[in-house]
């Protein structure tokens, strides 16, 4: 999962030269404010004492407190969480949320520990990095390895620092000021702009047929609602197998079935099908909603898809972007396509600092909104500059971080 920093910074340089950007401000945009490495040893069960190693980088806090994942996978490592961090910046600015971006992670197999220990590794973590996050300055949130019940070990360590502050993570557990709607926002988002794409094209979802490569939270709840809007889910496919029937696989029995069987792997009545037959796929929408990396130089030329919506974080290399565009594939990047979570976490952090509660309706009419308003932003400037909507989507989130840095100024 290692990620070439190089190659995430070839995106941000294209936008840049449409920017008229200095080598300066570059440099200045680009380098991460603080980067954070800790050692977090805990005991395990069996008395032992364990070491893991733990990152906290905080890329940029021109438009307000940083915001970013927390994962916990055993392939984290300091370049993806640079990457992501730096990827969380343009996204927020993208969806025009008053935040910066950040990232952590743990280099753990969250699997490989009991729950007692998993709870010991987080509040060991929050106490190593407690004086540098909170609801003002960094604000973490699940992602990969992580989830709401460890948003609430979070916040309860960091206000055994500090006192009441549900704002500190977003991401936590109704019952503990969580945000109706949440576990579902990242997935929902992929759909809003999906339905806003075709909208554009004078098209609609309904009817269009998906091929989908992850079944975790982002993937499982993408397949539920295109299913719900008349998209036809063809093929999915996930890290244990995959499934594929041209006629529609069933969603609602499917997602049944991989919470049982703790993947898609084996669903009765349809064929299996594998990751690169998944790609390979004759569909009208690819949405990759698995791990970084997985578009490349090599699968990218198999893909026939006509649009790819990007719901996994980074998934396409900078090569594989280049064939795309040359095979007249419309590709909706991560830092428009994903940022539904983001969204819906910015919408929990403003009732936890008004100690107020939005009811579900509400937070669903809000998303669409405002990826709504996003994705016609983006839309415009890459038909005004004749550029790809990658392009255009870094262009409008560097473009904002970039002003907001010199409207500040630097003493």
């Amino acid at each position: 999962m290692s990620h070439d920093t190089s190659k995430s910074e070839r995106f941000f340089h294209q936008a840049a030269d449409h920017l008229g950007l200095s080598t300066r401000m570059r440099t200045l945009l680009l380098v991460p404010e603080r980067d954070v490495k800790v050692q977090v040893a805990i005991r395990l069960d069996n008395g032992d004492v364990e070491t893991f190693i733990g990152y906290r980088i905080q890329h940029d806090s021109a438009r307000g407190p940083m915001k970013g994942g927390l994962r916990f996978h055993p392939e984290v490592d300091e370049d993806e969480v640079r990457t992501l961090a730096q990827l969380m910046t343009w996204k927020t600015a993208v969806v025009d949320l008053p935040y910066g971006g950040a990232k952590g992670g743990i280099a753990v197999d969250p699997r490989s520990l009991s729950k007692a220990e998993l709870e010991r590794l987080t509040r060991k973590f929050v106490d190593q990095i407690h004086d540098m996050v909170g609801p003002d300055t960094d604000i973490p949130a699940p992602d990969m390895g992580t989830n709401s019940q460890v948003m609430a070990w979070f916040m309860n360590q960091y206000q055994a620092h500090h006192g009441f502050q549900p704002a500190c993570v977003t991401g936590k557990p109704l019952e503990l000021h969580g945000c109706e709607g949440r576990e579902e926002a990242t997935g929902r988002g992929v759909v809003v702009v999906a339905e806003r794409l075709f909208h554009h094209l004078g098209e609609k979802l309904a009817g269009k047929t998906v091929a989908l490569q992850g079944f975790g939270n982002v993937g499982s709840f993408c397949a539920k609602i295109l299913n719900e809007r008349g998209a036809k889910v063809v093929a999915i496919a996930d890290q244990r197998g995959g499934v594929k029937n041209a006629a529609g696989l069933d969603i609602p029995a499917l997602l049944a079935y991989a919470q049982k069987n703790d993947g898609v792997a084996g669903f009765p009545g349809v064929d299996p099908c594998s990751n690169a037959e998944l790609f390979a796929s004759q569909v009208d929408i690819l949405i990759p909603a698995a791990l970084g990396g997985q578009l490349t130089a090599e699968t990218a030329p198999t893909v026939r898809a006509r649009y790819i919506v990007e719901a996994a974080n980074d998934p396409t290399t900078p090569e594989a972007d280049e064939i795309f565009l040359q095979k007249g594939i419309t590709v909706v990047p991560d830092i428009l396509a994903n940022a539904g979570g983001v969204t819906v976490s910015y919408f929990e952090w403003v009732q936890n600092r008004s100690v107020v509660h939005w009811p579900l309706e509400e937070i669903r009419n809000r998303l669409e909104q405002r990826m709504s308003a996003a994705f016609d932003s983006v839309w415009q400037i890459a038909q005004d500059k004749k550029v790809s909507l990658r392009t255009a989507a870094y262009i409008l989130g560097i473009g904002r971080v970039a002003r907001a840095t010199e409207l500040a100024g630097v003493s």
